[in-house]
């Protein structure tokens, strides 16, 4: 991981006007509807709530999350919010050369579709806006994406370390930010089987799950290396890590560690002040 005062500057923060953000947000979004229509992509659509014959991998995170100064009402609208969610992206399939991808699937989230003002991150602040909370999903669908040998075409880091760590039993960076649409999660099938995406809500927690017409052998771990907080000379704090994952055969034995990604967080507190009570795995 290289980290020197060029890519300092890059991260260092930006302030831009509301106009310039809602032109760049607008083009931004253009760009991709275009893409959609001419990049010849076959992206999935095709839904199978019949459970395909394997799991390969499942995880679950918490729905109601204490945070530090933040109203409650912002998790129960979260919670209403991936309901809508769900309904589009629950059961869906990706046959070999398909590719998911998170917005299309979705849509645009809006008041008219039901969705409700949740907690949205912006700049490294936290607001209410309309369909906030979905990057609880696109986090937890990447995180099941990285324990099967799908192959993740587009992915976004967080920018900013908003909150600090408790009980994290995830890597730091191992999420994928999401807003319509610019900020996608795409999926590419490239093996011969068939892979299906459950995804539902219980009392307590959002649970995923891939799975598959046929076993997969291989077996996956992601973990995180080069952890590290700089201070840059610019005044700020930048949280740094490269993910990774060790690849297992069908005994067992490892055959390979595959480079997944790096991340650099702007940190929005005090990485000296211990914090107790805050979140896990944002």
């Amino acid at each position: 991981m290289n980290w020197n005062w060029q890519e300092s500057e890059k991260i260092k923060p930006v302030r831009r006007s509301k106009l310039r953000i809602y032109l760049g947000i607008q083009y931004y979004r253009l760009k991709r509807r275009i893409e959609w229509f001419i990049d010849n992509k076959k992206y999935s659509s095709t839904i199978d709530l019949k459970p395909y014959s394997f799991q390969i991998k499942n995880h679950k995170t918490i729905l109601r999350r204490q945070l530090k100064d933040v109203e409650m009402w912002y998790q129960e609208n979260k919670i209403d919010n991936l309901k809508i969610a769900l309904n589009k992206l629950n059961g869906i399939t990706i046959h070999p050369g398909e590719t998911f991808s998170y917005w299309k699937l979705i849509g645009c989230p809006s008041k008219r579709k039901g969705y409700k003002k949740g907690m949205v991150l912006h700049y490294g602040k936290y607001k209410p806006g309309i369909g906030g909370g979905l990057c609880q999903l696109s986090n937890l669908i990447y995180w099941i994406t990285l324990h099967t040998p799908l192959t993740v075409m587009e992915r976004y880091r967080h920018s900013y370390d908003v909150f600090p760590d408790f009980k994290r039993t995830q890597p730091f960076g191992s999420g994928a930010t999401c807003s319509y649409n610019y900020l996608d999660l795409q999926i590419q099938n490239r093996t011969n089987n068939t892979f299906q995406l459950l995804i539902y809500l219980n009392d307590t927690h959002l649970v995923g799950e891939w799975r598959a017409i046929n076993p997969e052998i291989r077996t996956y771990e992601v973990y995180e290396k080069d952890h590290k907080i700089t201070h840059e000379h610019w005044g700020g704090y930048v949280r740094h890590n490269t993910i990774y994952r060790k690849v297992y055969n069908g005994q067992g034995k490892q055959i390979d560690d595959e480079y997944i990604t790096e991340n650099h967080a702007l940190m929005m507190y005090n990485p000296l002040l211990a914090y107790e009570g805050e979140v896990d795995n944002l």
